[in-house]
């Protein structure tokens, strides 16, 4: 690809340019675009040999560079090309992830239907949100097969839960914890993933480490730890939760 040469901007410029954006100047925006494009051909690479043109991935990548500078608040306290990064990987990846749907089977959707009924009628009866397990004796189905009903109509499913999210669009854990080369930009300490991460417990912390920084499917967590799929499966899905919940407790992102 030919891309247009333009220089990179200091940090000064940046804020500059961001803040001008915000405020709906036209030029600044289109300035914040042609001079971040290197960095969405350089996330496009990483892409390469998905059946896909690198030029139509490096126009989807443009729109999650283009949602990042809409959406991003100096008050962050991190660089932009921080935040814009799992933005634009985000955006690529919901892509490729939307453009190849995985097939449910009937009998799993009419289970998850049956399950999400049912949680709504217990939910009114016990003023709370009902067990799995009092879902399961209602239904007279085991609660392996409810946990596995939901885990494959689950959208986005557990590998895509929400990491953070401001006013704009969500990120996911996929679209960050996939790290191919060690000069890309460190956004899982910026974002005090790591502090957090350490305050869960080690089983969870296990679990996640496995599935997001050794790439490993939740059936190969399970070999390597000796639990079952549906076990792994619960114990990401806990642990995500509270990654959110205690990100949701911290003052900034930084």
């Amino acid at each position: 690809m030919n891309l247009p040469r333009f220089p990179l901007l200091s940090d000064e410029e940046m804020t500059q340019l961001l803040a001008r954006a915000k405020k709906g100047d036209v030029e600044a925006r289109e300035r914040l675009v042609n001079c971040n494009l290197r960095l969405v051909f350089n996330l496009v690479q990483r892409f390469a040999n998905r059946g896909y043109e690198i030029e139509d991935l490096f126009q989807i990548g443009t729109i999650g560079l283009i949602k990042a500078i809409d959406k991003f608040d100096t008050t962050y306290n991190v660089k932009f090309s921080t935040y814009a990064v799992p933005m634009i990987v985000g955006e690529i990846r919901r892509f490729l992830r939307d453009d190849n749907p995985v097939k449910v089977s009937r009998s799993l959707k009419e289970t998850a239907y049956k399950v999400s009924k049912c949680r709504d009628t217990l939910s009114k009866q016990l003023g709370r949100e009902p067990k799995i397990s009092e879902i399961a004796e209602m239904l007279d189905i085991g609660i392996e097969e409810i946990v596995a009903a939901l885990e494959a109509v689950q959208t986005p499913t557990s590998i895509h839960e929400t990491l953070y999210q401001d006013d704009g669009d969500p990120i996911y854990i996929l679209d960050q914890l996939t790290k191919d080369t060690a000069e890309e930009p460190a956004w899982f300490d910026n974002l005090a993933l790591k502090e957090v991460l350490n305050k869960l417990p080690a089983k969870e912390k296990e679990v996640l480490l496995l599935r997001f920084f050794q790439d490993k499917t939740q059936t190969e967590v399970a070999e390597a730890i000796g639990l079952s799929q549906v076990q792994v499966s619960r114990i990401e899905r806990q642990a995500l939760r509270k990654i959110k919940n205690l990100l949701s407790q911290e003052p900034n992102i930084s």
